[in-house]
């Protein structure tokens, strides 16, 4: 979420740098004030390594010394609890540290609530913290969003801040965690990837096994030369051929009955000798209809 310094921000420490290399003194005490008031510089810690700044930590312009380190690393709270043993802040070194103090705020959290931003910088209205805030995002210290309606400013970005002695340890160990955490992760996608390759790969292989039994079953249904749907012409023509009846020829006549046909003089000749029913003929018809 911190941002590099760019090249331009990093320029407006640069006069102070060659300063430093011949100020001593009360001359290296103001080059103290005039840095932690310049506009534009929010980074310090080049300007406390410098051989002559370091002097001042060891004589009576200690406190000026004191105040350079807390813009460089600390907060207004910093300030407050040290406040007797500290030089004053004119506006501009007010605004300055309430800007850094942000910064510091936004690198642990990611949401500021507005509550939380009045107490750490001591501003009395919301109007005024949020006026701070896009001067700080005019001035590229930061990114984000301000919510009105749920008090609060969703950060971004924020440029980095100059590290302590203290925290270097803080900070190493929390790129450890994050690098466990990291391979932790990559490690469950690896697991996941393979056995998600695993599947895919069985699930291809089942298809193929499906597809070669199909054609397999469609190879032998084609060898046997078997229809699926066997047609009913043949029986039908078998059955028309059980239908037909041989008339004899040169009867006097013939009766039709429910499709069959049967000579008279045959009737009659069987009929001798009884009375004839024409009942008779029609179960004779009927006996004939069950050859079907």
């Amino acid at each position: 979420m911190a941002l590099e310094l760019s090249s331009n921000a990093a320029s407006r420490l640069e006069p102070f740098l060659l300063m430093s290399k011949s100020a001593k003194g009360a001359a290296a005490a103001k080059l103290c004030q005039d840095a932690t008031s310049a506009p534009g510089v929010f980074v310090f810690g080049e300007l406390l390594d410098m051989p002559n700044i370091q002097e001042l930590s060891k004589n009576e312009q200690a406190p000026y010394f004191r105040l350079l380190e807390l813009f460089a690393y600390g907060t207004l709270d910093d300030y407050n609890n040290s406040k007797d043993t500290l030089p004053p802040l004119n506006q501009s070194q007010l605004t300055k540290l309430r800007l850094l103090t942000i910064i510091s705020l936004a690198l642990d959290h990611r949401i500021l609530p507005y509550p939380l931003l009045l107490r750490s910088l001591q501003i009395p209205t919301i109007r005024e913290l949020e006026d701070l805030i896009i001067d700080g995002i005019y001035l590229d210290l930061m990114r984000g969003k301000l919510d009105q309606k749920e008090q609060q400013f969703e950060v971004e970005y924020v440029i980095g801040r100059d590290l302590g002695s203290g925290q270097v340890q803080t900070l190493l160990s929390s790129l450890q965690a994050w690098a466990q955490t990291t391979s932790s992760i990559l490690a469950t996608l690896d697991s996941q990837l393979a056995q998600l390759a695993s599947q895919v790969l069985s699930n291809k292989l089942a298809r193929e096994e499906q597809e070669r039994a199909v054609q397999a079953t469609l190879a032998e249904v084609k060898k046997e030369n078997r229809p699926l749907r066997p047609g009913r012409g043949g029986d039908r023509e078998r059955d028309d051929a059980d239908m037909d009846i041989d008339e004899p020829r040169g009867g006097s006549g013939t009766v039709n009955q429910g499709g069959l046909t049967t000579s008279l003089s045959n009737v009659l000749d069987a009929g001798k000798g009884r009375k004839f029913k024409m009942t008779d003929l029609g179960k004779q018809g009927a006996r004939k209809r069950n050859r079907f």
